[in-house]
């Protein structure tokens, strides 16, 4: 961790627009969530679908976006990084405190989120708020490393996450069954369903699975950021 890496990070992301988004999206989620409990009172049904689809599959991924990408792509953009870059430091650092602070957005402004929205609608019977709470912050996690691994690989990184979320994780991995083994919203949801009371949460990839997988895209993510940061450094020096 480079303190003054996460510092200007930090003042980055929630001193621009990405700020304002980071709160107006949980935000309302939560008032969405005071609404249905006002409206229809504690359902079960009504808190799954609201929790897993609202939450898990469409708050985490947009926020990680926002938080991975703009952890670093704005300084790429705007010709900043090079300052950074100057300093001698490993690049894997400055990666890394970057993702630590993408991960602590998406933990403060999703996960968070979640969870109290799981308060809200269902208490904390059955382990569901609980349950959706951890799996969007591994899944938060994951989806911050590979849009952080975006930011740094192109220009366009916003665009090519705002369509991995649309078109993989929300139209094929929930239409097409094998492609579900390779979504980050299931491997959340498997965390979940073994965190609450059986048969409350459905997932369709086993935690067995779900787990390395996990862990396997957010390292690998990390690393292959970490080589394209030290060659952009090749590249500028040349």
């Amino acid at each position: 961790m480079n303190p003054t890496v996460a510092r200007l990070t930090v003042r980055g992301l929630l001193g621009r627009r990405r700020g304002v988004l980071l709160l107006v999206v949980p935000a309302l989620l939560l008032l969405l969530a005071v609404l249905v409990r006002v409206a229809n009172g504690k359902d079960q049904d009504i808190a799954v679908q609201v929790l897993g689809t609202l939450a898990l599959g469409t708050l985490v991924p947009l926020l990680g976006l926002i938080a991975g990408t703009g952890a670093i792509s704005s300084e790429i953009d705007d010709g900043s990084i090079v300052y950074l870059l100057a300093k001698p430091q490993p690049r894997w650092k400055i990666i890394v405190t970057k993702l630590v602070v993408a991960v602590g957005c998406t933990t403060a402004f999703a996960a968070l989120p979640t969870f109290l929205a799981g308060l809200i609608l269902y208490g904390t019977t059955d382990g569901l708020a609980i349950g959706y709470g951890l799996g969007a912050l591994v899944a938060g996690a994951a989806y911050s490393a590979v849009f952080l691994l975006l930011g740094v690989a192109t220009r366009h990184a916003v665009v090519v996450g705002l369509m991995y979320s649309l078109i993989w994780e929300s139209l094929v991995g929930n239409f097409v069954h094998g492609a579900r083994t390779l979504s980050v919203q299931q491997w959340g949801l498997s965390l979940a369903k073994a965190v609450a009371e059986p048969g409350v949460i459905t997932a369709d990839v086993s935690l067995s699975v779900a787990v390395p997988l996990l862990l396997l895209v957010t390292l690998a993510a990390t690393a292959f950021a970490s080589v394209r940061l030290a060659g952009l450094t090749l590249a500028g020096e040349e």
